[in-house]
């Protein structure tokens, strides 16, 4: 996972000068569904737009031979650029995902709850975070979303090491009747690569 934040820190300093590489303005932070994402896919680099980043990662076009990252060079044997328009939004279908990297569900404000309730209380708390995370990823990409989103979760705790401490993370995955694109990140810490679901064959 730490690979993920390493590609985010070269992109974002070589393209210092687009806000959507890095989610920084003048003022700090920028606080909104990060649309460029960087992680590690089953072991291949990869950069991921939505929308206006899918746009820019167009238009930048992958040309380095190589990439350096904390003094350590990477030659690219071979880079590529994959386009897909997908339907965004509640469906008939029951979609299948799977959590190809640990989601962050937790924040400090609702991780006391999660602890101090039983095994019923936690799903549905968790499953109230999970369908929370899909509209406010809907909500910065302008969908509007009018039908209920129904969420079956099947997640188990995991620690992950992030910053140099001990986080609460979940793995597994979950079934919904919300079509999600392939490789995007639900929760925290989305744009160093957490939370990137995966759709499966049902």
């Amino acid at each position: 996972m730490r690979d993920g934040s390493k590609l985010r820190g070269f992109f974002a300093k070589k393209y210092s000068f687009e806000e959507l590489m890095h989610n920084h303005g003048e003022k700090g932070p920028i606080y909104r569904y990060p649309l460029v994402q960087y992680k590690v896919i089953d072991g291949i680099p990869t950069l991921v737009g939505l929308g206006e980043g899918a746009n820019l990662i167009l238009d930048i076009g992958i040309c380095e031979e190589e990439i350096n990252i904390e003094g350590t060079r990477f030659c690219l044997e071979r880079a590529e650029i994959n386009t897909e328009s997908i339907f965004f939004g509640v469906t008939k279908e029951i979609q299948e995902y799977v959590f190809k990297t640990p989601w962050f569900a937790l924040n400090q404000k609702n991780i006391d709850n999660y602890n101090a309730a039983d095994e019923i209380e936690k799903d549905e708390l968790l499953t109230k975070i999970l369908i929370g995370n899909i509209l406010s990823m809907a909500k910065y990409l302008d969908c509007r979303i009018e039908d209920k989103i129904r969420v079956k979760l099947d997640v188990k705790p995991i620690r992950v090491n992030f910053k140099g401490k001990k986080m609460a993370g979940f793995k597994g995955g979950f079934k919904s009747n919300f079509n999600l694109p392939d490789y995007f990140g639900l929760g925290k810490s989305v744009s160093r690569g957490f939370g990137t679901v995966k759709r499966c064959s049902l």
